[in-house]
């Protein structure tokens, strides 16, 4: 299957200091949703705003729907949609009257737009406040009624940039649950995000950006699998430390819980909790603990050079 999106080489650079994209190749599968984490100044918004035609690479290409986007741009506004950081809405229209000027700015008839404008304010639960006027919404309806704008030209692929940054954590969920939806029904969704659970919950496929270049792709669990295998986290008491050290092959450790790895995960935990039992040790807290997101973003990021990159 050809991918909806196509990064080959991409590059772009603002002034002599700051080099944003650095060589980025990417290909996004259609269906389904594909995450970009990466930290502050990674690249992440630059290379949306490429693929959204808002900025015009320095080398390299991008191709949306098979479309260049520096060769045809309006082509290819015409098949997505996006959702930045902040709702990007008119306080002084209605939600329906938001709606019904995308539908009209995509070329759609006033009867289209109407037409359409219903049934996105039903899908996102708006129907009930589609009268009101924007500035009257919370904080939860304003991101659903500018997620809702990004739909009207039912795009090939929803670019999502941290949709729900500055939002509560019961309207985030809520947002997922949408996006879920949305993907259900066939959307296909780029999504930046810095919430790691975010994108543990909703992507089904990740790419790790940092200082201008992808330095790791793949599912969830590759991504965690790479970091490295599950641990065991023993907490006994001080003075049976060095013991419980020596019963499971461990050099004299520092205070704090005992901590070996378990590549064989629950079978590692019962050989560890035998050889502590057949010594008389008894740990007071165990925990089988697998790779996160988090270890994956702070192994593949935090112990690299640091150097002065922005986004722009």
């Amino acid at each position: 299957m050809t991918p909806i999106v196509e990064v080959n080489d991409l590059r772009k650079r603002f002034g002599k200091e700051v080099t944003a994209l650095d060589g980025v190749d990417l290909a996004i599968p259609a269906d389904g949703v594909f995450a970009l984490l990466g930290p502050n100044g990674a690249g992440k918004t630059t290379l949306i705003r490429v693929l959204a035609t808002l900025l015009k690479p320095d080398s390299g290409s991008a191709r949306v729907a098979g479309i260049d986007v520096a060769a045809d741009p309006e082509a290819v506004r015409a098949k997505i949609g996006l959702a930045g950081q902040y709702a990007a809405v008119d306080d002084y229209l209605t939600g329906a009257e938001n709606l019904e000027m995308v539908g009209r700015l995509y070329g759609l008839t006033a009867r289209e737009a109407k037409r359409r404008s219903s049934e996105i304010l039903d899908l996102f639960g708006l129907a009930d406040a589609a009268s009101r006027y924007a500035k009257t919404y919370s904080g939860g309806m304003r991101r659903r009624l500018d997620l809702a704008a990004s739909l009207v030209g039912r795009p090939a692929l929803l670019i999502l940039d941290e949709p729900t940054t500055g939002i509560d954590p019961a309207n985030r969920r809520e947002v997922w649950n949408l996006v879920e939806r949305l993907v259900a029904d066939g959307t296909t969704v780029l999504l930046t995000t810095q919430y790691l659970e975010e994108a543990d919950r909703l992507a089904d496929r990740i790419a790790v950006i940092d200082h201008g270049r992808i330095i790791s792709e793949g599912t969830s669990d590759e991504l965690k699998q790479r970091t490295g295998p599950a641990v065991i986290e023993l907490d006994l008491p001080e003075a049976d430390r060095d013991a419980a050290a020596a019963a499971l092959g461990l050099d004299q450790v520092a205070s704090g819980d005992l901590v070996l790895p378990a590549p064989d995960g629950y079978a590692d935990l019962r050989a560890a909790l035998t050889a502590l039992d057949t010594k008389g040790l008894h740990p007071t807290g165990v925990n089988l603990r697998k790779p996160t997101l988090d270890d994956v973003f702070l192994e593949l990021t935090d112990h690299r050079p640091a150097a002065v990159r922005a986004e722009s």
